[in-house]
């Protein structure tokens, strides 16, 4: 890519835009329009065709969404799939009608079947039932997918989807009521620690498997993409190796510093019971992440003491 090329990054606040931005200015990009949410209401179709009218970006790559934890997900069916299907669909066509040279997608694991082979091959795409909590924000994404590939198909659009597996790091959300379960876990562990408890309650047995890829190098693997990967099949992007809740708590208040006792609360949901991706594509293609998930849990927690805690 050429650095003064003009990159959009769609939802450039977030967990993952903002890591894409802090990678692009890394290596020398500095043509990233930028607009706050007060300006740029993505969800908009007429204003977001006219935003791209006025800054005719060269690569756009779709990062917003409306996101959350298994809790949110469950309990707003309604807005994880009309939000994510109002901004994907405005960006998506946007970037079409722009002439736009490439596009990238943000997809998510939670594309895949509940029982999905472990790990997970981009082919198991529409084999099998979705993980019911999950649901509305899965078929979204898919959407987006679909949509991508339509272009492709039809027009000979460059646009190109990934798939990222759990995503943690700066700019997380940890807000309990919404948060992912890395983030929320270790929310929980820096305020049990706070007030000196003798426990903490962790939802669900313990028992899933989860992968999990620190953002900053996902933001890697999606540049890599952006020069390497003009195909509109899907790609996983993920560590490679899974962790069970249960060992991923107990890291996590390792590091954090709690002694004290998890117990489990059964009576909440577990979710897929395993859920880790095949990277075989993508590690062909010559790229692999660099940073293990205690060093990145550790940094994570060093950047929450400095911005959230207070």
């Amino acid at each position: 890519m050429d650095k003064s090329e003009k990159i959009f990054v769609a939802g450039h606040h977030g967990l993952v835009g903002s890591a894409l931005v802090r990678r692009l200015e890394q290596e020398g990009f500095h043509n990233l329009p930028k607009r706050d949410r007060s300006q740029l209401d993505l969800a908009d179709e007429r204003a977001v065709h006219n935003f791209f009218g006025e800054e005719k970006p060269a690569i756009v790559i779709v990062a917003a969404a409306r996101v959350g934890g298994i809790k949110a997900n469950n309990d707003y069916p309604v807005e994880f799939l009309l939000d994510n299907l109002r901004i994907q669909n405005s960006v998506i066509y946007a970037a079409h009608k722009a002439g736009v040279r490439k596009l990238l997608f943000m997809g998510s694991s939670c594309i895949y079947p509940k029982f999905a082979p472990q790990p997970i091959p981009e082919t198991a795409l529409l084999n099998g039932p979705l993980e019911p909590t999950n649901e509305a924000y899965a078929i979204a994404k898919i959407a987006g997918i679909k949509l991508c590939q339509a272009f492709s198909r039809e027009y000979g659009a460059n646009f190109i989807s990934v798939m990222p597996t759990n995503l943690y790091g700066p700019n997380d959300n940890f807000d309990l009521e919404t948060s992912h379960v890395l983030a929320a876990l270790l929310r929980k562990a820096h305020e049990a620690k706070s007030r000196k408890a003798r426990e903490l309650v962790v939802w669900g047995s313990g028992k899933p498997r989860r992968e999990f890829l620190h953002v900053t190098d996902l933001a890697s693997a999606c540049l890599f993409l952006l020069e390497k990967y003009d195909s509109p099949e899907i790609i996983n992007i993920g560590w490679g190796e899974d962790i069970s809740i249960r060992e991923l708590a107990e890291l996590i208040c390792d590091v954090v510093g709690f002694d004290g006792e998890l117990v489990w609360d059964a009576t909440k949901p577990d979710g897929t019971p395993r859920k880790l991706l095949d990277t075989t594509k993508l590690r062909a293609l010559g790229w692999q992440p660099t940073i293990p998930l205690r060093q990145g849990v550790a940094q994570t927690y060093d950047w929450f003491l400095k911005n959230v805690a207070g």
